[in-house]
């Protein structure tokens, strides 16, 4: 029997998901089965969403056991599906061709519609692993998506921050970050009409990098026509970038922070996060004692060295997009 099941940490007051059953779950085998002509996949498409064959959640999760007093426990209903990016087994979000990467956008779009359009459904989260010290089992490019019946805990404290900022200062507090990104601009790393990506003032991951939409909104279905191929265009910059800073290819989690799909949360502000987790060409960041147990990242180095890094990383990627024919769409300094 595979029991899916959220169980309640009355300490920290979030659910903790339990998934007896993706202990199964295939690790690197030889056969891909998110290439063209598997029996999942069949052929002619470029964007393909399928359900995750090893779901943490499901719609018709069964729990264990009953909850005791503080042990709450309710089965794990909710939804996992893969997103496989494009047919080909190798690549990174750079190696798509623009046209490519908005036909990815507009299909974690489409999940995001349908997934809460459930009543069940709180929350949508796309994400992206990338490389084998993230732990990534399947190495064709694909991005995963999660329907939570709940908030997760680090949305909901983003989202009281927001809130409170608007309330108090009548803006929104992203939109401010960017002010103060821009005019400061020693962590700015690139720019285009629609997006900014920087490495944040307050980062704790060596090489951490935000893309921000200049155009207050909430989610990936508010975007416009232009927005999606300028977020297109960034992501293809940024990875780019990152896989120039040590010439191999870097890994990295890649996190869409979208609004709730219940809440009109107006103050709430759409955003991208990336986290790679090397802190040097042969030396990872390892979050350990200080970070797990309280909760507080340390930073060794300065954030304006490292965004240093990046943007000359980042010369070195524009180059070698150009001489593939590509064409960033970046604002020049």
């Amino acid at each position: 029997m595979q029991y899916n099941e959220l169980r309640w940490n009355p300490l920290l007051r979030t659910w903790v998901v339990v998934s007896s059953g993706r202990k199964r779950r295939p690790w690197r085998e030889k056969t891909c089965p998110f290439c063209p002509g598997m029996p999942e996949t069949g052929y002619g498409w470029d964007v393909l969403v399928l359900d995750n064959r090893y779901p943490a959640l499901r719609p018709d999760a069964k729990a264990s056991r009953r909850g005791r007093g503080v042990y709450g426990v309710k089965p794990a209903y909710g939804y996992c599906k893969i997103v496989v990016e494009t047919p080909e087994h190798e690549g990174d979000l750079c190696d798509l061709t623009l046209e490519q990467l908005v036909k990815y956008l507009k299909a974690l779009a489409e999940v995001t519609k349908e997934l809460c359009s459930d009543p069940q459904i709180e929350y949508v989260m796309p994400f992206r692993n990338k490389g084998e010290v993230i732990g990534v089992s399947l190495t064709h490019p694909h991005s995963q998506v999660y329907a939570l019946p709940f908030v997760p805990p680090r949305v909901a404290v983003e989202m009281r921050s927001m809130e409170e900022f608007w309330k108090r200062e009548g803006k929104c507090l992203l939109c401010h970050v960017i002010e103060l990104e821009k005019s400061e601009g020693a962590r700015v790393i690139y720019e285009n009409a629609s997006f900014i990506a920087f490495l944040p003032f307050y980062a704790m991951w060596p090489y951490e990098v935000h893309v921000y939409p200049k155009r207050h909104f909430g989610t990936l279905l508010e975007m416009r026509e232009e927005e999606y191929e300028d977020l297109a265009d960034a992501l293809k910059v940024v990875t780019a970038c990152y896989n120039s800073l040590f010439d191999f290819s870097l890994p990295y989690m890649l996190i869409f922070h979208q609004r709730p799909c219940k809440v009109r949360a107006e103050y709430f502000h759409f955003h991208l996060e990336f986290y790679p987790v090397h802190r040097e060409r042969d030396k990872l960041k390892y979050p350990a004692g200080i970070e797990w147990g309280a909760w507080v990242f340390t930073y060794d180095a300065l954030p304006e060295e490292k965004a240093q890094e990046l943007k000359a990383a980042l010369k070195r990627a524009l180059e070698k997009l150009r001489s593939r024919g590509c064409a960033p769409r970046g604002l020049k300094p």
